[in-house]
């Protein structure tokens, strides 16, 4: 009798059955779990609301929360997996709402649903001639105030038009004109920390009140921001430290190169 001996061509046949066997039990063990994951639940909901530069929040934990709930039409915990959808929670919920700039919703190997949240931030309140009352953010988008909290950002009032969106593509606009105005201050340190209140005027000039100090500053038009802001700079550093805080009623920087107070 022969003993017949398997050659290098049945070896290979071999190890390619045992890669494929192992492959296919991969594959089942990884649909398995899929399916084992689909039909597994929320066990929480892990809110992070990312606080501005200055601390606050205009929208809570609860608030998003609460939007979500409002928009799905039932509590997140214990919510099958396989009903969520992640991207629709992101864009079409989130993402709609005012305070809102940017989310990130998704979910853990231990099933908890993370939401993460960053804010729109503000830079500037506005209350505009009908008594409307609102924030802008950086981008100039129009955003509500906030039950929750009152960002610490400067106030402008007076002659300003409602708001409309698409203020800034206009060539000229008082509200175009106002929001960088409003930006140009709070890019420069010095005005940032200086300035309360921007007024509106009918002429369409601002005037600028201090958070020290009983003056006015009469800024004038959208017009020489840097040399303006340059003049009045020199005079808080090298003239008001000797005349006082209170001596002058108004700081006018509408003649060039020049300051001109009055008592």
């Amino acid at each position: 009798m022969k003993t017949k001996f398997l050659g290098p061509k049945t070896d290979l046949i071999l190890t390619r059955m045992m890669w494929v066997v192992g492959g296919l039990l991969m594959g089942m063990l990884i649909i398995s779990a899929v399916s084992q994951k689909r039909e597994s639940v929320v066990e929480n909901v892990i809110v992070n609301v990312q606080m501005l530069p200055d601390s606050s929040k205009l929208i809570t934990e609860k608030d998003v929360v609460t939007t979500l709930t409002r928009s799905i039409g039932r509590t997140l915990e214990g919510m099958p997996i396989s009903s969520l959808d992640l991207e629709r929670m992101e864009e079409r919920v989130l993402e709609k709402d005012p305070f809102i700039s940017d989310a990130d919703v998704y979910l853990d190997a231990r099933n908890n649903l993370h939401v993460d949240i960053l804010q729109r931030e503000p830079v500037l309140r506005v209350i505009d001639a009908n008594g409307k009352s609102y924030y802008m953010d950086v981008n100039g988008k129009h955003m509500p105030t906030s039950v929750n909290f009152t960002a610490r950002v400067p106030v402008a009032n007076g002659y300003i038009p409602p708001f409309t969106p698409e203020f800034l593509k206009k060539k000229r606009h008082t509200l175009k004109s106002l929001f960088y105005f409003s930006k140009k201050v709070r890019e420069d340190k010095f005005m940032h920390a200086l300035t309360e209140q921007i007024f509106v005027t009918q002429k369409r000039e601002f005037i600028i009140i201090p958070k020290l100090g009983q003056q006015k500053i009469l800024f004038g038009r959208y017009e020489d921001i840097d040399e303006k802001f340059d003049r009045l700079r020199t005079f808080y550093e090298e003239g008001m430290p000797y005349e006082g805080w209170h001596k002058y009623k108004t700081i006018n920087l509408k003649f060039d190169g020049q300051v001109v107070c009055k008592k």
